[in-house]
């Protein structure tokens, strides 16, 4: 754990020397006084899944202990509109001391913490997004006896004048390098913020998107992530993109996280990989075999069944729908496969071959127990490729533990996995008879309401999802006109109209 702290890049983590899941208020009071802070911030995911901000000036050590341990009141039918009434709107916001970091972009120090929302009562707000997920992934622990975890690939587009230098192919920009890729810089510096707040990076690169259209370059990017618990996940995904935002905003550049901003160009997703660990903290998505275990497959066929529905967290407006075709990576269809891009849900490639591919290569360890203490099992994951930067991320996280939860539920789970796997390319023409027996994804966002609303029972069970949000998702679902989607996919500058409405999205 100490060398843990040493490599942090958590200003607060390292000063303190402690985890952040071991913080107290003491330990917030100490780093301000010890650090000279100036100010505290509360940030808060609303409705809309974009960080909200309240600025606080440390005035004297007993302000700095109230709000620490009272928080503040914030409006909640301002955050929340369709799911408070504006007549009963007083909320608490109270941080979370694990989540504090030095605010890289303050003009004075500050230390930033997320919070949570509580009602009236004192009791944790039952519509807000973070509890939301809190009480799903306690529901899958409850149920399955099990953790789940999740970690992010979050895609994006800088966008840029162009100054006419090293181009690029049209759509050859994967893990393309400078002076070719014209924002790795940026994105190594968002990497290097986003690690100060406390994220938990596993790397970044240049993607497949890049096309130059009126002398202006537009670059796909991607950071991803570490698998988390699942309610840091969602912290950390969140923060992320609001670091991005800071970070090219302050170069000069705008970066969108829509799902498609043009016809013929690759769509940004936000792919979720999830894996289940046992009470050791063991990954049990594979099995004495190194093949994908049962429980791996339960969580999958939970997936399978309620994938219509879930578009409806992962993918809520119609930009969306102008990445979910056929023939893309970006699926179509509900099913699932190893190491297959067009499928929904994917198996990554797996650390589970034999031999030793460093030895082979390189001289041996003379350290025999840093070997030891890596376990490849641990690195197993399965990805849903559905979701895009349009989602509301806790609401999508918890909408897939529910999901996972679900498979462990329904009787026929593995005859459901068996069913939808596939091990072929469904998009080409010869296996055109496979792909008529799965079932489809929503084609607009009507669709999607359409499947949360025929599964809202299932997410509204055990109390994880309440009822006025799945209503006030379905509504704004439903508010989009589903024969203007459909015109706008076959129809640039209607497309363009759109994207360009819902540019900064999520």
């Amino acid at each position: 754990m100490k060398k843990e702290i040493l490599l942090s890049k958590n200003e607060v983590v390292r000063h303190l020397d402690k985890p952040a899941k071991d913080f107290t208020r003491e330990d917030i009071v100490r780093f301000v006084i010890e650090r000279d802070i100036q100010m505290i911030n509360f940030m808060y995911p609303a409705a809309d899944g974009r960080l909200k901000t309240l600025n606080f000036v440390i005035n004297d050590l007993e302000y700095l202990n109230t709000i620490l341990t009272l928080g503040e009141r914030v409006d909640g039918s301002s955050l929340f509109p369709g799911y408070i009434e504006a007549g009963n709107s007083d909320l608490y916001v109270i941080p979370r001391y694990r989540t504090a970091f030095v605010d890289p972009f303050a003009p004075q120090p500050t230390v930033t913490m997320l919070c949570s929302f509580f009602d009236k009562g004192g009791k944790p707000l039952e519509c807000s997004p973070e509890y939301t997920l809190h009480k799903a992934c306690s529901m899958f622990t409850e149920t399955t006896g099990y953790r789940f975890q999740a970690m992010g690939e979050l895609e994006y587009y800088v966008i840029h004048p162009s100054d006419g230098t090293f181009p690029v192919d049209d759509q050859r920009g994967y893990h393309e390098s400078a002076p070719f890729a014209k924002f790795n810089d940026l994105r190594v510096s968002c990497m290097a913020a986003i690690a100060a707040t406390g994220g938990r990076i596993k790397y970044g690169h240049s993607e497949v998107g890049n096309f130059t259209a009126d002398g202006t370059v537009y670059e796909q990017n991607e950071i991803e992530f570490l698998p988390v618990d699942a309610e840091d996940a969602a912290d950390q995904l969140t923060v992320a993109k609001w670091v991005i935002r800071n970070m090219a905003h302050r170069a000069g550049c705008d970066v969108t996280f829509a799902p498609k901003i043009t016809t013929g160009k690759a769509g940004s997703g936000l792919h979720i990989h999830m894996r289940i660990l046992d009470a050791e903290g063991h990954n049990v998505m594979l099995d004495e075999n190194r093949k994908l275990s049962e429980t791996a497959r339960r969580a999958i066929a939970g997936m399978m069944r309620l994938a219509p529905a879930l578009t409806a967290f992962g993918n809520k407006n119609p930009t969306s729908y102008f990445r979910l075709v056929p023939h893309q990576e970006a699926p179509t269809n509900v099913c699932w496969g190893d190491r297959n891009r067009s499928v929904l849900v994917r198996v990554p490639l797996g650390w589970t071959a034999e031999g030793d591919m460093s030895g082979s290569i390189n001289p041996e360890c003379e350290n025999s127990s840093v070997d030891m203490m890596i376990d490849p099992s641990m690195k197993q994951t399965v990805e849903i490729r559905s979701a895009d930067g349009s989602a509301n991320v806790y609401q999508l996280i918890a909408g897939l533990a529910v999901a996972c939860r679900y498979g462990f539920e329904m009787p026929d789970a593995l005859e459901v996995a068996d069913k939808t796997y596939v091990d072929v390319n469904i998009h080409n023409a010869e296996n055109a008879g496979r792909l008529a027996t799965l079932d489809q994804l929503p084609v607009d966002c009507s669709g999607s309401a359409d499947a949360l609303a025929s599964a809202r029972d299932i997410f509204e069970d055990k109390g994880v999802f309440t009822h006025a949000m799945i209503d006030a998702v379905i509504k704004s679902l439903r508010s989009f006109d589903s024969n203007e989607i459909s015109k706008a996919k076959n129809n640039p500058a209607e497309m363009k109209r759109m994207v360009d409405k819902f540019f900064h999205c999520g």
